[in-house]
Order: structure tokens, then sequence, then C-alpha cells
């Protein structure tokens, strides 16, 4: 390419299905819940391997921890978290001022990848320089999954597609259907130019934010937006949007379940931290002091602080109302 290649991690979020482990002061980004002993956020950092440059976007009361799972990466600190739409307009506006008009490959912080990540994302990188427009990666899905968006391919480029259509997180018969046409699943990782992203953020319920960047007033840009995310924001509305097709497996870590498809089990149980389990089976168990479980079944057992979450595993994904009730009374 004719421009430099920048990375740029988003990790500003909290996680919070991953109650109690993800809490406000420490988001699941910052946690071990990958292959190894590495926090998910310097997993993904390695990963950015391939850039000549990379970047880690969060919020401010996340920056110093930023700094130290990151040493090596620039640091990008939003005025305040709103949700993805705004924190990629400012970063993409960042990183323009201060790289140029690069090919920008953005990166959640807390997914799990196996294998060679890079040449899917110097593709995607390459077909967003060349197309000047905005490119997502899409993943074959593995299973009729609920808790994803898809992205429904159309025209055949060679090597990408033109995006025909977003789906939203779909129900259980919906998400066979979808799986069945051969859509993909909508991963979360993008690439493009900042010049491309910003044209179509003009475009788009973010402008507000666009304007006052360019004014130099980050904080009035972030107060005239409401939160929103990149999908429904600009990409379910700009033209020229493109899916690769990713070259590597992936799972999102957003719940206590994916625990069981990404780590290692001990023939009955995944187990991260200190357990016994006796005449148990088919559980998910974390924690940072010791859990024993006896005689259950398919159950998520988190115990970390002084805070313990049981949830039976296919209730996963209900871990946010437990979240929802915790704020309410300030307690997350």
């Amino acid at each position: 390419m004719d421009r430099p290649l920048v990375a740029l991690v988003m990790a500003g979020g909290t996680g919070t299905r991953l109650y109690p482990a993800s809490r406000s002061d420490r988001p699941k980004q910052f946690l071990p819940l990958g292959d190894g002993d590495a926090s998910l956020l310097a997993d993904t950092v390695s990963r950015a391997g391939f850039a000549d440059e990379t970047f880690v976007c969060t919020a401010p009361e996340h920056e110093d921890r930023v700094r130290e799972h990151a040493p090596t990466a620039g640091v990008l600190v939003e005025p305040e978290p709103k949700d993805t739409g705004p924190a990629l307009v400012y970063a993409a506006h960042r990183i323009r001022e201060q790289v140029g008009d690069c090919a920008l490959v953005c990166l959640p912080s807390d997914h799990h990848v196996a294998g060679e990540f890079a040449p899917t994302a110097r593709r995607a990188a390459e077909v967003a320089v060349d197309t000047a427009g905005l490119v997502t990666v899409g993943v074959e899905p593995t299973r009729p999954a609920t808790g994803y968006g898809y992205v429904e391919p159309g025209a055949d480029r060679g090597d990408h597609f033109e995006v025909a259509r977003f789906r939203e997180k779909p129900d259980a018969e919906t998400a066979e259907r979808l799986v069945e046409r051969g859509c993909y699943w909508n991963a979360g990782l993008f690439a493009w130019t900042p010049s491309a992203f910003l044209r179509e953020a003009r475009d788009s319920p973010l402008a507000p934010l666009v304007e006052r960047l360019d004014a130099g007033e980050p904080d009035a840009g972030f107060a005239a937006v409401d939160p929103v995310s990149v999908d429904y924001a600009v990409l379910e509305r700009a033209d020229d949007v493109y899916v690769v097709p990713a070259g590597f497996e992936w799972d999102d870590l957003g719940s206590w379940d994916a625990l069981e498809r990404v780590r290692d089990s001990d023939g009955e149980n995944v187990v991260l931290g200190d357990a016994l389990t006796v005449d148990a089976e088919g559980n998910v168990v974390a924690g940072d002091h010791h859990v024993s479980l006896v005689g259950v079944s398919d159950l998520v057992v988190a115990a970390y602080d002084d805070r313990v979450l049981v949830v039976p595993k296919e209730e996963a994904q209900r871990v946010r109302e437990v979240v929802a009730r915790l704020r309410e009374d300030d307690r997350f």
C-alpha cells in the first residue's frame, strides 16, 4: 500500500456479562480469559503486530491500566464512553491528525482469535484503500448463534463481497436460516481509511461530533451525540460497504459460556482458577479464590472479590440483568 497501516484496538467497554470478574473498575479486557496468562488487551495488541503503528482507544478511567497492559501502543482517551460509534469517529479523527490518511484496521480488545490473523487484516486494509469504502471482516459461523449480528454478502468481488445487508441479533429460527444462506457473523472487526469513515460519519447521527472535532472541541462533540454503535450509526447507512471473509477462528468472549469454547477442560468442566469438582460435569468454574462444586451440572459459577455468581450455563446471557440491578443501586 501507498500509506501506513495502523491498528486501532478498542478498549473502552466494561464486559457486563462477565460479572463478577469484569466490573466497572476492572473491565474484562484487562483479565486473562484467553488461552494464556496475558490479558485480553495484551493479546490483542500482540496480534496487531502486522501494523506499522498501534493505538488503543479507551475511557479516561482506564488510561493508566491500558498503558500498563499495552506499553508499546499509543493511547487515545475518548472524552466519555458512548459506545463504538463516537469512539471510532474520535479515534479516526485523532489518528488522521497524527499519522495521516492511513489504512486503519479496528480490533475489539476482548475477542478470541486462533490461527493466522495478519493475512486477513492486511487484505481488509487493502480492500478499504482500493475501494475507498468501509470494510467489515465476516466470520464463517460454526453454529446458528443468536448472540451475534450477521452480514449478508452480496456481489462477489473476488477476495471480498459487497455487503447486501446487516442483520441484527436474530432469534434461533432466523439464525439457522442465516447460516444456511451463507451469511457471516459480524465480528466487529473493521477496516477503512480515516477520510472514508469520517466522510460517511458526516452523513449520520454522528455528524455533530465530526463537526466539533474539526473545530477542536471534542468534549462538546461528545456532548452533542447519543451513545450509538458504529454498525447502526454508520455501516448500516453507508453505500460502499464490503465484507472480507476471515481466515482464522474467532469467538467473542462476551459471556461465561464462551469460555467452554476457548479454554481447555479437565475432561468434565472448564476451570479458570482454583476449583475442586466432585460428581460435577459440564460446568464453567472461574474465580480468584477456591471454589468447590459437588453433584451439579451445566452451571456457571464465578467467584471474584466478595461477589459470587451462579447461573445455568444456558442462561449466561442474563448476567446483564444482574448488572442492571446492581447499577441501579450503584453497586456494580
